[in-house]
C-alpha cells in the first residue's frame, strides 16, 4: 500500500473485507501476530473480538489490557486517577509474552485477562496453544516509539489502526462510561480529560500503521468496546 507522508489513508472497509485479510495472516503456515490499535473509544476491542469469533479456532486474542498494573499499586504509585494512561501498564511483561508467543516453541502459553468487571486481570485465563496460527492483539499503544513500546511493532505481523470519526468515538467513549456506573458529567469529564491526553498520544502513531480503516460495520449485533 502506497503511503504519503502522513503515512496510510484511512480505507472505509467492510467487516468481510478484514476478516479475508486476517484469514491471510493465518493461513500463511506459520504464527503471525496481527496487532489492532487506536484511541479510546475507536472500536478496536469489537473489531479484534469480531475477528477472533470469525476466524474459530485459528485465532486467540490477547489483550494489553492485561497488563494493566494493579489497583493496588496504582494507588500506591498515585497513578489510579490516570488508569489507562501508558505508565499505568506493564509495558515489558506485555513485551515478553508477545515474544513467547512468536517463538511458539510451547505446548501452550496460558495469558492473562483483563476483567473489566472487577477492573482488574485475572493471571492464566486465555491458553494459547501451539498450533493456534493466528494471535490478536489489541490496545491503545501498540505502535508507541518510545522504549520499551517500542519493541511491540517489530513483534507483529501487520498492524491495523481503528479511525472512525472523532465525534462516534467520543459519542462511544461517554457512553462506555456511563455504562460503567458514571454519571454523565463524570464521563463526559473523563473523556475529554486524561481520555482525550491519551488518544492524542495514539493518535501520533497512526502513520506507523500497516492499514488505517474505519470499519463500515463491525458485526451485526456491535456491542460496546471493553478497552480503556
Amino acid at each position: 500500500m502506497a503511503r504519503s507522508a502522513a503515512g496510510p489513508a484511512t480505507e472505509d472497509v467492510t467487516f468481510d473485507e478484514l476478516i479475508e485479510a486476517a484469514r491471510e495472516l493465518a493461513s500463511s503456515g506459520e504464527r503471525r501476530i496481527l496487532g489492532i490499535t487506536g484511541a479510546p473509544g475507536s472500536g478496536k476491542s469489537t473489531l479484534a473480538e469480531a475477528v477472533v469469533e470469525a476466524l474459530g479456532g485459528s485465532a486467540v486474542l490477547v489483550g494489553q489490557d492485561a497488563f494493566h498494573l494493579s489497583n493496588a499499586e496504582l494507588h500506591r504509585l498515585g497513578r489510579f486517577e490516570r488508569k489507562g494512561a501508558i505508565d499505568t501498564f506493564d509495558a515489558h511483561g506485555y513485551v515478553n509474552l508477545l515474544r513467547r508467543l512468536r517463538a511458539r516453541d510451547e505446548d501452550v502459553v496460558y495469558c492473562a485477562v483483563f476483567d473489566r468487571s472487577i477492573e482488574e486481570s485475572l493471571a492464566c485465563s486465555v491458553p494459547m496453544p501451539a498450533e493456534v496460527p493466528l494471535v490478536v492483539t489489541e490496545g491503545n499503544y501498540l505502535l508507541v516509539p518510545d522504549d520499551p513500546w517500542g519493541q511491540v511493532a517489530g513483534l507483529l505481523d501487520e498492524c491495523w489502526f481503528v479511525d472512525p470519526s472523532e465525534e462516534v468515538r467520543l459519542e462511544r467513549l461517554i457512553a462506555r462510561h456511563e455504562a460503567f456506573g458514571r454519571t454523565p458529567e463524570e464521563a463526559r469529564e473523563r473523556t475529554l480529560g486524561s481520555d482525550q491526553r491519551n488518544a492524542e498520544r495514539i493518535a501520533s502513531t497512526r502513520h506507523l500503521a500497516d492499514r488505517v480503516v474505519r470499519p463500515a460495520k463491525v458485526t451485526p449485533a456491535e456491542g460496546p468496546p471493553t478497552s480503556p
